[in-house]
């Protein structure tokens, strides 16, 4: 008889499965960590804080004798469709600055005019001087000069004639803004200044889309275990049927293979606050449960967070029924072969900190998988964690998002809410996922129910435990550093065993005698790389820094990592652990 196989692929836009400080866990405080008061540029790192988005802090000055022909013509102009690519042509310009910039606004009345009594709401994102605000954060930015011939005026245009010849000449450029479907109107605003210190010019009509109301960006997750099991049944996901209005879901259909639906849980987001349903297999329905989160629900101190301010977008509706562009290319391409069953994404999902506009983003880049096999998710500290909100970590790190979205946007098998631990087994695997960013210290209650968990795997069935280093597990996936790391079987820094080569020089690890997991770092599939240190300590056996993603594969006598390089994908690492026989 064939073993039990199953293969999954780790997606990482910066994976955090084991996320471990080098401090103690500080008490709970409304103050801001010092950290935070004393370094801008930790702060940028850390929390995904761009020069884009420091415009909420940036002095917003009159523009000097802007010009009377400024005009913004958006193409198309109504009735968008779920995702656009939109031409923005500004015409009208007298003298092109390689500092105009165009910005795209959501929703359309957005103030983004000066706020300058807001100066002092956001000193906790580092930015400590005195720069009075925009009142809203643009959802996108481009600048002027990406249109070559603008700066150097080849689309010219006569405004005013004198004696026959022309007096005023002005120029133009044309951007293209990619984008989706989120469910309110929006609207083009000409800078000038850059984003350092910028001014406005001139501002678009509003324009809406087709169908703010319909479902969009569905992902599958497993509700338990059952759920996880895969076979030969293919269902079609084909369409979302509200009670008053028939809508239809995507452009195609949506091929999952499951044991059963109803094991499963699809989750999407529509306009639409009633209950609407999925259909699939031979015309069977399940009726969706709604959910959405609001703005004062957004974690908060006494100076506002991103998430409760400037950064907030309305969710629209979540339904639920029982990530970098090249990562995500390949890892769709791995999904089209029909040979991974399930996906994991632990911890810094999105990287919206506080600016939610960007989950949908985020959720209509991932769709080409998400919607095709389970796409299982942990939480992390850039969705969770924010001073006094009962995070483990007292930094600002989710910008107030306090993983309210988090669990909205992907609802796992956890035991209650604010408790995103589970686990789930997969063919010969058993995943125990915890949550970082809440107390596990010993006699907690998480740490309670991992050792419970943990000592509850029939080894004989699922002899592959995969999480951290507790008893006998046998691979500890870590993140949260940028850069992919593999160690030796180690214990608190010693190595224990060391792996042998195949004939085909891959390593392999035997754990018929068990000594020590082995450790992976995986956060390499999005977010900027990080260096390695100088000094390499003598348990780092490999140490590669390029974007990428894992792959496994798992029987019950053996299991297989490799690190794909999403460029190339040729493999970069790979290596094996073994066992002759399972472990009791």
């Amino acid at each position: 008889m064939e073993p039990c196989k199953s293969s999954w692929v780790f997606r990482l836009f910066t994976i955090l499965l084991i996320f471990i400080m080098c401090s103690t866990s500080p008490s709970l405080s409304w103050s801001l960590h010092p950290l935070y008061l004393n370094s801008t540029a930790m702060h940028q790192n850390h929390t995904a804080t761009s020069e884009f988005r420091l415009l909420n802090r940036r002095t917003l000055i009159e523009c000097p004798n802007p010009s009377p022909f400024l005009q913004i013509d958006v193409s198309p102009d109504s009735s968008l469709s779920d995702e656009e690519y939109l031409r923005v042509t500004v015409t009208g310009v007298l003298n092109p600055s390689g500092r105009d910039w165009v910005a795209m606004i959501s929703p359309a009345n957005s103030n983004v005019e000066s706020c300058p009594l807001s100066g002092l709401l956001y000193a906790q994102t580092g930015d400590l001087s005195e720069l009075p605000l925009l009142c809203h954060y643009p959802v996108k930015a481009m600048y002027m000069n990406k249109d070559p011939d603008y700066l150097r005026c080849k689309k010219k245009q006569c405004k005013k004639y004198s004696q026959g010849k022309c007096a005023v000449t002005t120029c133009s450029g044309t951007l293209t803004f990619h984008v989706i479907n989120i469910r309110t109107e929006v609207a083009f605003v000409l800078f000038r200044g850059g984003f350092e210190t910028p001014c406005i010019l001139s501002r678009s009509n509003p324009i809406s889309f087709a169908n703010p109301k319909k479902p969009l960006y569905g992902h599958i997750s497993s509700k338990d275990s059952t759920g996880t099991s895969v076979n030969d049944n293919v269902f079609s996901i084909r369409r979302f049927i509200s009670p008053k209005v028939d809508h239809l879901a995507m452009a195609q259909c949506v091929l999952v293979s499951i044991m059963r639906l109803l094991n499963m849980r699809l989750t999407w987001v529509s306009g639409d606050k009633e209950p609407q349903q999925v259909q699939y297999g031979d015309e069977k329905t399940e009726t969706s449960e709604v959910t959405t989160f609001a703005q004062d629900e957004m974690c908060s101190s006494v100076l506002p967070s991103p998430a409760k301010d400037y950064g907030w977008h309305d969710p629209g509706y979540i339904h639920s029924a029982p990530g970098s562009l090249s990562v995500i290319k390949a890892m769709a391409e791995e999904v089209e072969s029909n040979k991974i069953d399930s996906i994991f994404h632990i911890g810094d999902i999105s990287y919206a900190t506080g600016f939610l506009v960007e989950w949908d983003f985020f959720l209509h880049q991932i769709s080409p998988v998400a919607s095709r096999v389970s796409y299982m998710t942990a939480i992390g500290n850039h969705e969770r964690d924010y001073i006094g909100s009962g995070s483990r970590y007292q930094l600002t790190d989710s910008g107030g998002e306090c993983g309210i979205p988090y669990e909205t946007y992907f609802p796992m098998p956890t035991p209650a809410k604010d408790k995103p631990w589970y686990s789930i087994e997969q063919a010969s695997v058993h995943f125990t996922v915890m949550s970082t960013e809440h107390d596990w210290s010993v006699k907690s209650e998480q740490n309670e129910w991992m050792k419970k968990d943990m000592a509850s795997v029939d080894r004989s069935k699922t002899p592959w435990l995969i999480f951290m280093g507790l008893t006998r597990v046998d691979l500890v996936l870590f993140g949260h550093v940028h850069n992919y790391e593999r160690t030796c079987s180690v214990y608190q820094k010693e190595c224990k065993a060391v792996p042998t080569k195949d004939k085909n020089g891959i390593d392999i690890y035997d754990h018929s005698n068990y000594s020590a997991p082995v450790h992976a770092v995986i956060g390499m599939a999005g977010f900027t790389l990080d260096k390695f240190p100088n000094d390499v300590e003598s348990w780092s056996l490999s140490r590669i820094s390029q974007f990428g993603y894992a792959r496994g594969h798992a029987t019950k006598e053996e299991l297989k990592l490799e690190f794909v390089n999403s460029d190339t994908r040729k493999v970069e690492d790979s290596f094996r652990i073994i066992k002759t026989q399972p472990s009791s």
